[in-house]
């Protein structure tokens, strides 16, 4: 099945692009931000980074980075998902563009993602995008985390993570934060990858969305394929993108609320419910007068 027919995307797509207004902190690797692809014109840089332009395109940073950032805001009608190209993105690197290969999945300290996080806030996100996982835990690096988590919840942004790839049952500082809305990724027929990181507090409080065999952009000219769940973080993130271009006026708790209810009744599980787009947008279409 189609990626985004899985998740119901396709409908709240056709109704929207997104809108400059909504801006999504894009906390990754840097972006080649002249790809022809890409709405570069929407494309902006967060000072605090390692430089928001690739300089190496077969890093592993900029290989993540362009990735991801094509699912959300490649030009409609490329090889990438495109969900919201008519959204701001606001990239602030986390990675340095030192390795050359693909990793995984990428990483960062608590300290760092804190920073981040920060930077974005202040920047005017409306929702931010970590397709990573943390490092190097530590109790007092964690802290400054949750205090920046916690502003998040204070400035009414939302903040989607990936659930992580090591195919374990747990939680992470990050992904246990009662604000966050983790993504666990699946394959094309809905089923959990067995990579994916699973758990109570993911399975309570996340959502599932595409994580195999998806299709976007590369940083040097050619589509890629990969996988995992730093690939369907962006499928969230889109969502709540199009859903709040759509209903400007609604609180992030109300975004949030339909969202990660909209498969309810939820089962105890360690497994979250699959992303569903459309029925997100009914939640808010009885609750918020659209724009």
């Amino acid at each position: 099945m189609n990626p985004l027919e899985l998740v119901k995307l396709t409908t709240l797509m056709d109704r929207t692009s997104g809108n400059p207004g909504m801006k999504i902190g894009f906390i990754d690797g840097p972006v080649v931000t002249q790809h022809p692809e890409l709405t570069s014109e929407n494309i902006r840089d967060i000072i605090g980074g390692n430089g928001a332009t690739c300089t190496q395109a077969n890093s592993t940073a900029c290989l993540h980075g362009t990735f991801v950032a094509g699912i959300l805001f490649a030009k409609r009608g490329s090889s990438a998902p495109a969900i919201c190209p008519n959204c701001t993105l606001l990239v602030r690197p986390l990675f340095a563009e030192v390795t050359v290969g693909r990793e995984h999945m990428p990483s960062a300290t608590p300290k760092e993602l804190a920073t981040a996080i920060i930077d974005c806030i202040n920047a005017g996100a409306r929702v931010i995008n970590m397709s990573l996982a943390l490092t190097q835990p530590s109790t007092k690096e964690e802290r400054a985390l949750e205090e920046a988590l916690n502003q998040a919840i204070k400035r009414g942004v939302l903040v989607v993570v990936a659930a992580g790839n090591q195919g374990t049952l747990g939680s992470s500082a990050i992904t246990r934060h009662p604000w966050v809305i983790p993504v666990a990724a699946c394959d094309l027929n809905g089923r959990p990858l067995s990579e994916s990181n699973m758990g109570s507090t993911i399975g309570r409080r996340g959502l599932s969305a595409p994580g195999d065999a998806i299709t976007s952009l590369g940083a040097e000219g050619k589509a890629l394929t990969l996988g995992g769940t730093s690939v369907a973080v962006p499928f969230v993130t889109g969502a709540i993108a199009l859903l709040w271009s759509e209903f400007p006026n609604a609180s992030a708790a109300q975004i949030k609320l339909a969202i990660t209810q909209a498969s309810l009744p939820r089962r105890a599980s360690v497994v979250p419910p699959l992303l569903d787009a459309a029925t997100a947008y009914q939640i808010l279409l009885t609750t918020n007068a659209r724009r």
